[in-house]
């Protein structure tokens, strides 16, 4: 890798960390940020270890700033679980396997942060009852959870197809 890439990575890799945090940190609806997306971006277009490293990084940041609770574990790891979901989507970053990848991360961290939920106790009784009363109830963050994943995705990977496209003629020039 030459100091120039090195380099170009580097501020790429600042920016999306500097976004996924003000994202998280802004008035923004309920599951809408961009992290899945700097996820599944992050694993399939750098190294392997930022498709881990980025959202936790950011959500390490960010967190900081927020209200720690008792879920705090798991939403990190419903990130890390997309990270891994990018590895999938690095082998070809098709349109459909890149949606799928989001849609992936969306469901992931739907199921894995309501178990959260209904775990950490307190809001739902421990039973399967309670379980299904957890992830009943957080169907309308699913859906933001969705927009947000596949709208930010689909701009991720747009722009990144569009600037990809048009470099090399440029550079020719």
């Amino acid at each position: 890798m030459t100091r120039e890439t090195y380099s170009e990575r580097s501020w790429i890799i600042m920016g999306l960390i500097l976004m996924g945090v003000v994202a998280r940190l802004v008035p923004h609806p309920p599951n809408v940020t961009p992290l899945t997306a700097i996820a599944l971006f992050g694993g399939t277009y750098l190294s392997r270890r930022w498709a881990i490293l980025l959202p936790l990084g950011i959500v390490a940041i960010s967190d900081v700033f927020l209200e720690w609770h008792a879920t705090v574990a798991f939403n990190w790891a419903a990130f890390a679980v997309t990270g891994l979901v990018a590895w999938w989507v690095r082998a070809n970053p098709a349109p459909g396997r890149i949606a799928a990848g989001a849609l992936a991360g969306s469901t992931a961290f739907f199921l894995i942060t309501n178990f959260g939920v209904w775990l950490a106790g307190g809001l739902y009784p421990p039973t399967a009852a309670g379980l299904r009363e957890c992830f009943i109830a957080a169907i309308p963050f699913f859906r933001n959870t969705l927009i947000g994943d596949l709208g930010y995705t689909a701009a991720f990977f747009g722009v990144y197809a569009a600037v990809s496209r048009t470099l090399p003629a440029a550079q020719k020039a």
